[in-house]
């Protein structure tokens, strides 16, 4: 590209008069007009990192660079920067010497990156430092042109990432497979392809001051309650740290209460579920690098129910919400009901079976609350093993941790065989829990209320209890109660809570979550064939 300058004189003689006056007396982020400043602070800063990579483009006969286009390597499409970017400078160029064959036209910084950004589909204006980074090292290619106190980002983002698999945390026999992936753009994307509505916004910040990590915020418009968002867009303004890496160190910083065991943001990598959730007039926030996205308010029900529930008949659906809150009572309450009622309460049990467990334990050295102490630990530690080791070898090791652990401690004398049963059939029934963060809360409670029972028996079961489920009744997750639709109760909720009735059925959203456009559907019934 052949351009001349204004005058004929040199480009450091000329610049009071060619250039805007340099604004970083009064901002000292400000880019400044004198391109060969610009480039000395960019590499000085960077440290002239390898993979920052800066093309200067001279003008013919100068040694000074007019353009400079700087991009990261690895986090910018190389492709989109040969066919897009490389095309357009090469474009006006071209239309330059068609237009100027006598080198006479002048140097037009402004119409340079006007040209450019008619070229690109992706372009946000730069004029200090603080964006030039942010969107150099996102993976956005930056211009620079000679005399002019800004420049501007074409998105070229196009890292390798690990693309749509399917999920491995929340597997369903029927249902959708994609999950999210690391990718926040993608992530957005698979949600905006489930719910097709314009009234579907999305929010972005940055939040670490050294990551500067990409946070969404993603709501219905219409449908949410406008102060839950506000409350959300306060909380995570609030979030001053160094760093975010995952989506967890965003739900410790916005949680509204820190002492306790359950859970009160819920998470998921399932497009599915989040599109449910917006659609009842909640809160996903998505956030770069993570496959987990976070839904606020949460409520206890949330954690238990599957997204396959919506999709089956709403009788197997029921059957199945049923079974899981049975599987809650046993991985909470079996291992200490066993200790209260052999301790304390012999006269609960028919005699034969009590017979039954007084000669399995007649060697048992140990009282039943130490007995299931180290069965419960014992277990957990194999889970934990099997969790950490490599994916071939992690199943074997807990299968033959628990059989041969398990039958040598019992044929040792160490452990009861009724113990090795109700230890196996409350890991079964933890697993049943769809939510990961509410069963370990579950086996986190389990061991206190183990404590009771062996130190009160069943009175220390029910003290135990009650304490729980009055704690449950004053959490909330952003302003709305925990316990929602039992606690208030709530008779609308319950069609979709223990059991869930038939879509036709459930004609209105959660009324504590959604106060806006509270109607699903009319209260027309599906319409029977005549025959």
């Amino acid at each position: 590209m052949r351009y001349r300058r204004r005058s004929g004189h040199s480009i450091k003689n000329n610049t009071k008069d060619t250039r805007p006056a340099n604004t970083s007396s009064t901002d000292p982020d400000a880019l400044s007009p004198d391109i060969r400043s610009n480039l000395n602070h960019i590499r000085k800063t960077l440290g002239n990192s390898s993979d920052i990579v800066i093309r200067e483009i001279p003008i013919e006969g100068e040694e000074e660079p007019y353009l400079a286009i700087l991009y990261t390597d690895g986090l910018a499409d190389q492709n989109i920067i040969l066919e897009s970017i490389m095309k357009a400078v090469a474009h006006i160029a071209k239309s330059s010497e068609k237009s100027h064959p006598d080198n006479s036209q002048p140097f037009d910084g402004k119409k340079i990156l006007g040209d450019i950004s008619l070229m690109n589909k992706e372009i946000q204006s730069i004029n200090n430092y603080k964006k030039l980074f942010h969107s150099l090292l996102s993976g956005d290619t930056v211009f620079l042109v000679d005399g002019l106190d800004r420049g501007i980002a074409a998105g070229t983002r196009g890292w390798k990432d690990r693309g749509v698999t399917e999920t491995s945390a929340e597997n369903v026999v029927r249902g959708p497979r994609e999950a999210f992936s690391e990718s926040l753009r993608t992530n957005t994307a698979m949600i905006r392809r489930k719910i097709k509505d314009p009234n579907l916004w999305l929010e972005t910040m940055q939040i670490g001051r050294i990551t500067q990590t990409d946070i969404g915020i993603m709501y219905i418009n219409g449908i949410v309650n406008e102060k839950i968002v506000q409350e959300v867009r306060t909380r995570l303004e609030r979030i001053d740290v160094d760093g975010i890496l995952e989506s967890g160190y965003i739900e410790e910083f916005i949680q509204d209460k820190t002492l306790t065991p359950f859970p009160t943001i819920y998470n998921t990598e399932r497009p599915d579920v989040i599109a449910a959730e917006l659609l009842e007039g909640k809160i996903a926030i998505l956030v770069d690098g993570t496959p987990f996205v976070l839904i606020v308010p949460a409520l206890f029900v949330s954690f238990l129910h599957a997204s396959e529930d919506y999709y089956q008949r709403a009788d197997i659906s029921s059957f199945l919400r049923m079974l899981r809150y049975l599987s809650i009572f046993i991985s909470l309450l079996a291992p200490s009901l066993y200790v209260a009622i052999t301790t304390f309460h012999h006269e609960m049990l028919p005699t034969r079976l009590l017979f039954g467990l007084a000669a399995q334990r007649e060697q048992i050295p140990f009282p039943a609350f130490v007995e299931a102490l180290l069965m419960e630990l014992t277990f957990e530690i194999l889970r934990e093993a099997g969790v950490r080791l490599p994916k071939n070898i992690g199943s074997a090791i807990s299968i033959v941790g628990t059989l041969v652990i398990g039958q040598a401690a019992v044929e040792a004398g160490i452990i009861s065989a009724a113990m090795v049963i109700v230890v196996a059939i409350t890991a079964i029934s933890s697993f049943v829990l769809p939510s990961f963060n509410m069963s370990i809360a579950f086996r986190m409670l389990r061991f206190p209320l183990m404590a009771l029972a062996g130190s009160f028996g069943l009175f220390g079961i029910f003290v135990g209890v009650t304490i729980l489920i009055l704690h449950l009744c004053s959490l909330r997750s952003f302003g709305v109660p925990y316990m929602s639709p039992f606690a208030p109760l709530i008779p609308e909720g319950q069609k979709d809570s223990i059991l869930r009735l038939p879509h036709w059925m459930q004609l209105k959203r959660p009324r504590l979550v959604n106060k806006n456009n509270v109607k699903r559907r009319t209260s027309t019934p599906p319409q029977k064939s005549r025959e």
